[in-house]
């Protein structure tokens, strides 16, 4: 037999393979999560992806809303639907406009009656100061109006309407059907109408004596009484007070108001300036007519 040669290095055999490195359970400790957990945490997170297109999807599509309607058209079909409207505390305004807007609704069914809506709606309206409505089951609708209380009417531009107190304007009103309360004349006078109220309350002897008062050039008060004359107070409000007590002390005194007099000028301070009825066929002087404005 010959011997057979051996090749060193030849191809016929294989390497073997270098062993894996194994992770020293140190480093391993140190990773921050292993495969299985972050395996979960992925999923975790995918779910929430779904979830939120999910959401969005729904809000699109108007489905909790349409839920809502339909669980509440489910309520009104059971009995609990409007049938009664209970409007309280009117003395004055009209009602019709309140029950329009009580029965201005998509639905009836009683959990869908929009109250909040039905008060903010209720609250354009001038005479309404504030207003309150509730629901009592199972059918009524409770509107409870809390009305202003007219204190005085405002003449601006041929325009007659009533206000409160604060001013507001709550109504118009005929010219053949005023009620008697005393008339505010001028732009911007209803604004100024509690200051008005302030100085009349400091003159009780005068103020139920008051027929009108002018706001002029929106600066100060003309006051015509009842007996025809007119008393022109200075501007400001303090002012105007004094001068309108010492007024009212002078009538108290001397009786000034009913003695056919004119005109009664307080604008210059410490001075009456009084203006005498205009004899038959006297002309107007245009300069003194100019400085009673």
């Amino acid at each position: 037999m010959s011997a057979a040669k051996v090749r060193r290095g030849g191809g016929g055999q294989r390497r073997p393979r270098k062993p894996a490195v194994a992770v020293p359970r140190k480093i391993a400790k140190r990773l921050p999560v292993d495969q299985a957990r972050a395996n979960r945490l992925a999923g975790v997170a995918f779910a929430f992806f779904l979830l939120a297109i999910a959401v969005v999807a729904s809000i699109a599509l108007d489905w909790p809303a349409k839920a809502v309607t339909a669980a509440g058209e489910a309520v009104g079909r059971a009995g609990f639907t409007v049938k009664r409207i209970d409007v309280q505390g009117i003395r004055q305004m009209d009602s019709a406009p309140v029950y329009e807007i009580a029965l201005d609704q998509r639905s009836m069914a009683m959990p869908l009656v929009d109250v909040h809506a039905i008060r903010r709606k209720l609250l354009r309206f001038g005479w309404v100061k504030d207003a309150r409505v509730s629901r009592r089951l199972p059918d009524t609708l409770v509107i409870d109006i809390v009305e202003r209380t007219p204190t005085a009417l405002w003449q601006d531009k041929q325009r007659l309407t009533l206000i409160d107190a604060e001013g507001v304007v709550l109504d118009k009103v005929a010219v053949d059907d005023m009620p008697d309360l005393p008339l505010l004349i001028g732009p911007g006078a209803n604004a100024r109408s509690q200051e008005l109220a302030r100085m009349l309350a400091a003159v009780p002897t005068l103020k139920p004596q008051l027929a009108s008062a002018s706001w002029v050039g929106r600066r100060r008060w003309d006051l015509s009484f009842q007996s025809g004359e007119t008393v022109a107070l200075p501007e400001g409000e303090v002012a105007a007070k004094n001068a309108l007590m010492k007024f009212a002390k002078a009538d108290r005194s001397s009786g000034l108001l009913g003695r056919g007099l004119v005109r009664f000028d307080l604008r210059v301070p410490g001075k009456m300036i009084v203006r005498l009825p205009r004899a038959p066929g006297e002309a107007i002087d245009p300069a003194a007519a100019a400085a009673e404005g």
